[in-house]
């Protein structure tokens, strides 16, 4: 012996041969590796075919679902817009309505305690009048 082992005859079981085995007469194609190995290749498409469709059904789903979510989101971004100009419109009338309050105790209350006790006098907001409502 030269230090290396023997080469086996026989091939492992786990593998495949890529020939057919060469026995007398016609073979079917039955028990044919390539054929074995073809149909196995078919097979395995057919099932990514299958998860890609369920995956494609699946991200489409999602899709429609987050769109209509999407449009409800916006449909109530739209509503909270048109309520914030109301209540920006609503609070500029109370400053408006506070301003003028302001100014007409200032004039006829206040006015009377540095006079002395005298009549409150009509000034700055005699002709003006209160804010709209």
């Amino acid at each position: 012996m030269n230090g290396l082992a023997a080469a086996p005859t026989e091939a492992p079981e786990a593998a495949i041969p890529y020939a057919p085995s060469r026995k007398s007469g016609a073979q079917s194609h039955a028990g044919d590796s390539v054929e074995n190995a073809g149909q196995a290749v078919i097979g395995l498409l057919n099932q990514a075919v299958e998860a890609a469709d369920a995956n494609t059904k699946h991200a489409l789903d999602v899709a429609l679902k987050l769109s209509h979510q999407l449009q409800a989101a916006e449909a109530r971004i739209a509503q909270l817009e048109t309520d914030l100009t109301y209540y920006k419109e609503r609070a500029a009338r109370a400053e408006q309505w506070l301003n003028y309050i302001s100014s007409e105790i200032e004039q006829n209350f206040l006015a009377r305690l540095t006079a002395g006790g005298e009549a409150p006098s009509r000034g700055k907001n005699a002709g003006q009048a209160a804010p709209k409502r």
